[in-house]
């Protein structure tokens, strides 16, 4: 069997570097440092990265099984993309952090335009053009450490509104984000995960806006 499955790989490899020699499909082109995909990856993990803190400390601030519910899928979920998202970088060879770039800088409204963007984009911050970085707060939809406290001293039915609230302006931040990757990433599997982004966290926001408004709330921004 072993023999069987070393055969097939083989055949494979081969087949692909026959494929590029012959003018047949190009292997997909590695990413750079500073292109979108790799600017999207690192950014969209540290975002990730606070939705799963967020989501864990309002599922121990509350009893209510609607909330814990999305906490617990918001948490699953972008576990699971931030993996992802950290895994490719990992397979380009490229640093999860890289000191002296921006949060965002991959996104600015150049690369946009230069893309041919920015008639339907209207309703994206490109970059940090609309965000200063402050509190913790390092890109646009994040919360601050100060709000962070809030919510771990919250409880009940205040945590559940900021909770709601706070995960509201973060997706969407995540959105404007992932419609960024849809606009500058090259096509592929990142490319596509982008886009589901966008829809999933759409719908999580309605969801969200009905909680708040069963609990006389609404979200913080329109």
């Amino acid at each position: 069997m072993t023999a069987v499955v070393l055969a097939l790989v083989f055949a494979g490899t081969a087949a692909v570097a026959s494929a590029g020699r012959d003018g047949g499909p190009a292997a997909p082109r590695t990413p750079t440092a500073d292109s979108a995909d790799a600017g999207f990856a690192r950014d969209m993990a540290v975002h990730h990265q606070q939705a799963v803190e967020m989501s864990f400390i309002v599922r121990d601030s509350t009893d209510d099984e609607e909330v814990r519910r999305l906490a617990y899928d918001i948490a699953n979920t972008q576990a699971n993309q931030r993996g992802m998202l950290l895994g490719w970088l990992d397979m380009w060879g490229l640093p999860k952090v890289e000191s002296g770039r921006e949060p965002m800088a991959w996104m600015s409204m150049d690369k946009i335009m230069d893309h041919g963007g920015g008639t339907d984009m209207g309703s994206m911050d490109h970059g940090d053009a609309g965000h200063q970085p402050q509190d913790g707060s390092l890109m646009p939809g994040m919360a601050t450490k100060t709000e962070l406290d809030r919510l771990r001293e919250a409880r009940g039915k205040a945590a559940e509104v900021l909770y709601l609230q706070l995960m509201t302006d973060h997706h969407k931040g995540g959105v404007d984000m992932a419609e960024g990757c849809v606009q500058l990433c090259v096509p592929g599997t990142e490319k596509d995960l982008a886009e589901g982004m966008v829809a999933a966290q759409q719908s999580e926001m309605a969801l969200m806006a009905d909680l708040l408004a069963a609990r006389g709330a609404q979200p913080r921004t329109g």
